[in-house]
């Protein structure tokens, strides 16, 4: 047999191995990434930014350190690209992979100055302050781009503060991880300087039909013009990135000891 015969059976052996240890390889952990708003739907607009191109930045920066990371997590994004995508669509989403834990990144906005500043994050649940209730408003609304949204979201009004009365009584048994992994995020952004406005409940659409642990977060303020900016910059997306990876991984090993596999 000729060297050059040699190397290229050796090359095909190589290859053919690889290929078969690609095809065992599973996945252990599925966390779907959703970037809130797109398309046709902004979100909060500011100076110099909109809500949606932020959200989709550091949701792809957070799940190419998550894949770099970790070849057990298969990480799935609602949208990659700026597309519209309904509130339902994106729990459905979730519920098809089979989800672990479902993180849904957006940018927060008040009406009442520009001072107010810091990070927030949601589970679901009946909001217990006006200014939650707002949040849940604003980021409900999204739904009023859909077509037929009354059918689809049975008659829920999401600027009339009756309908939320629907989840005062809505239990979730993964509310305990949710809000675990809420306080992570939270004291991850603290670790880099930001202000943390604590872990919240409200009754945000995107988490009600979610089967995993849920969390809605807000990075911070568009309507705060430094923090606009910071949330515009690279530098800025990389923290927050960095930030929800470190929360992401405190969540996982959480998992994987009650998993047994730690």
């Amino acid at each position: 047999m000729s060297r050059k015969s040699f190397l290229h059976i050796h090359l095909f052996v190589a290859f053919f191995f690889s290929f078969l240890s690609l095809q065992a390889k599973e996945y252990t952990f599925t966390v779907v990434i959703d970037a809130g708003h797109g398309g046709n739907d902004p979100g909060a607009v500011g100076a110099a930014a909109r809500e949606k191109d932020i959200n989709l930045a550091v949701a792809l920066k957070l799940g190419d350190l998550i894949e770099s990371k970790h070849s057990d997590v298969h990480v799935v994004y609602t949208r990659k690209r700026d597309v519209f995508v309904g509130l339902n669509e994106r729990a459905n989403i979730a519920n098809r992979n089979k989800a672990n834990l479902f993180i849904s990144i957006h940018a927060n906005a008040v009406r009442r100055g520009a001072r107010v500043t810091g990070t927030e994050t949601f589970t679901l649940g009946l909001a217990r302050s006006q200014e939650n209730l707002e949040v849940a408003m604003r980021e409900n609304s999204a739904i009023l781009l859909e077509d037929n949204y009354l059918q689809k979201y049975e008659g829920f009004d999401p600027k009339s503060s009756e309908s939320y009365i629907i989840f005062e009584f809505m239990q979730n048994k993964y509310m305990e991880q949710s809000l675990i992994f809420a306080s992570e995020i939270q004291k991850s952004f603290a670790a880099i300087g930001r202000r943390d406005r604590g872990v919240k409940q409200a009754g945000l659409l995107v988490l009600r039909k979610t089967s995993m642990p849920s969390v809605l977060v807000e990075l911070g303020f568009m309507t705060n013009r430094g923090e606009e900016q910071y949330m515009k910059s690279a530098e800025g997306q990389n923290k927050l990135a960095r930030s929800l990876y470190a929360a992401f991984l405190k969540y996982k090993q959480y998992y994987d000891r009650r998993k047994g596999t730690l």
